[in-house]
């Protein structure tokens, strides 16, 4: 498997060393003049860094996708079983996606002030927390299985299953959260490319190792859940190795530092929080809409999915500004990562407002692809009418998010995420109580979702970005 050089094509940047850590910028620092770029030139940029950043992304719920095909043809219980189980592991996964956010900011800061070495050395400590994490959670999961998948439900056979599924897979969990690390010390060093390669990789092997232990081997669902682990693990030694061969060369240590891996999680921990105020949002959705009837539950699994692919886009964009805007602050640079932030929304705003175009407009299309029911129907087009509206408010929020990341800004995404959570619970219920069964409740759900959530993202995360606080110049 090819994969490039990190750093290689990585432009560093003069800075004054003497600059603060702790003192907001508001001016450009000496090297902006000298450093600033032309905006197809910054275009170039965001793309090269955004589009195989999607195909990373996207590539991670092909696991699912390979998992639920394969296990499907075993029987209804297997795949109900799997259903439990998967949803339990991603949102594990999920809330760890800070290892990857908080890797990005801090090797793209450092390496934007010339520090290539302690660059490399954070992205090491933050590889060793998401192993020792990893190993944690794959325990406690492992031990707690039967009653994590009974809280959730599962019962009988299809309990059964989802224990042995879960069991297997969470063996793969240091690998897993490994990839996550690994991959946000090659973002801030503006390399995309080798996860993408090796994302789509792992997801060529994830199907191999399904067919040949579920149906080959006999192993059932048993084989899924140990293909799935082999598969990340297999991902996980291969960045690995690339990030480790990156740390040699420039001198880093790859011994495990308390110091630097207590700074890794401290850094990781107000990620951790917004995170799961995010996850908390979704599912009291999901609540909401379990509330409003079949109808509108089916039809949010649609809409939601839909949903769920345009994030990825934005979501691609936003590793871009996080990758940039730290490399930017790194090297003093307020003028260009003013532009960056500029500049990115532009793109975030109008990826939303096609992506929302599309939506809005193929509703009903989409709904036949997925359902013969005319209820459903009618309210998977409402839903992605309302969500294809307010879609370039998303593109809006994703970016600035990634900003802010970039920026680590942290502690502030953490109190405007528990904010914003507190701000649409109350319209979220509201909804639940007192909106119709059926579409027109799903629309007024998403209304409340994609709207008043979304804009009061917008609201915390813009006023933020309209100031210099975050703008946090130096290593």
């Amino acid at each position: 498997m090819y994969a490039p050089e990190i750093g290689r094509n990585i432009s560093l940047r003069g800075v004054d060393d003497n600059r603060s850590r702790d003192t907001p910028t508001t001016r450009p620092g000496p090297s902006s003049v000298h450093n600033r770029r032309p905006q197809a030139s910054l275009d170039r940029e965001i793309l090269a860094l955004a589009v195989p950043a999607l195909g990373a992304l996207v590539a991670e719920p092909v696991f699912v996708l390979v998992d639920s095909a394969v296990v499907g043809h075993l029987g209804t219980a297997q795949l109900a079983g799997l259903s439990l189980a998967s949803t339990l592991l991603l949102t594990v996964v999920g809330l760890c996606v800070f290892l990857a956010y908080a890797t990005t900011a801090a090797v793209a800061r450092r390496i934007g002030a010339g520090h290539e070495r302690e660059a490399l050395q954070s992205g090491v400590d933050g590889m060793w927390l998401a192993l020792g994490l990893g190993a944690v959670l794959a325990a406690v999961l492992w031990i707690g299985a039967p009653w994590a998948i009974g809280a959730m439900g599962g019962a009988d056979d299809v309990a059964h299953h989802a224990v042995v599924y879960l069991r297997w897979s969470c063996l793969g969990l240091p690998g897993m959260l490994l990839v996550l690390a690994s991959t946000g010390v090659l973002r801030g060093m503006r390399d995309t490319r080798t996860p993408l390669y090796v994302a789509a990789s792992g997801a060529v092997l994830n199907t191999v190792l399904n067919v040949v232990l579920v149906y080959g081997a006999g192993l059932g669902i048993a084989g899924s859940g140990i293909g799935t682990a082999i598969s990340q693990v297999a991902m996980a030694a291969v960045l690995g190795v690339v990030v480790v061969r990156g740390a040699l060369r420039r001198g880093a240590s790859l011994r495990p530092a308390a110091g630097g891996i207590w700074s890794s999680a401290r850094a990781g921990l107000p990620l951790f929080v917004r995170t799961l105020s995010l996850r908390g949002a979704i599912l009291l959705t999901v609540y909401v809409a379990t509330g409003l009837g079949a109808v509108a539950l089916a039809g949010h699994q649609v809409v939601s999915s839909v949903w769920g692919l345009a994030a990825f886009a934005l979501d691609a964009l936003a590793i871009a500004a996080q990758a940039l805007v730290g490399q930017g602050l790194g090297a003093g640079n307020v003028e260009d990562t003013r532009r960056i932030l500029r500049r990115t929304l532009r793109w975030g705003v109008g990826a939303g407002a096609l992506m929302g175009l599309a939506m809005a407009a193929g509703g009903w299309w989409f709904a036949l692809a997925f359902t013969s029911d005319p209820g459903v129907r009618s309210a998977v087009a409402l839903g992605m009418a309302v969500t294809g509206v307010l879609l370039p408010v998303a593109g809006w929020v994703y970016v600035l998010d990634g900003v802010l990341i970039g920026a680590g800004d942290g502690t502030y995404l953490a109190w405007a995420g528990m904010l914003t959570l507190v701000v649409y619970a109350p319209v979220a219920l509201a909804v639940g109580a007192f909106a119709p069964d059926g579409a027109w409740g799903l629309a007024w759900l998403w209304l409340a979702f994609a709207g008043v959530f979304m804009a009061a993202r917008a609201l915390t995360t813009g006023l933020r970005a309209r100031g210099s606080r975050w703008m946090v110049t130096g290593a």
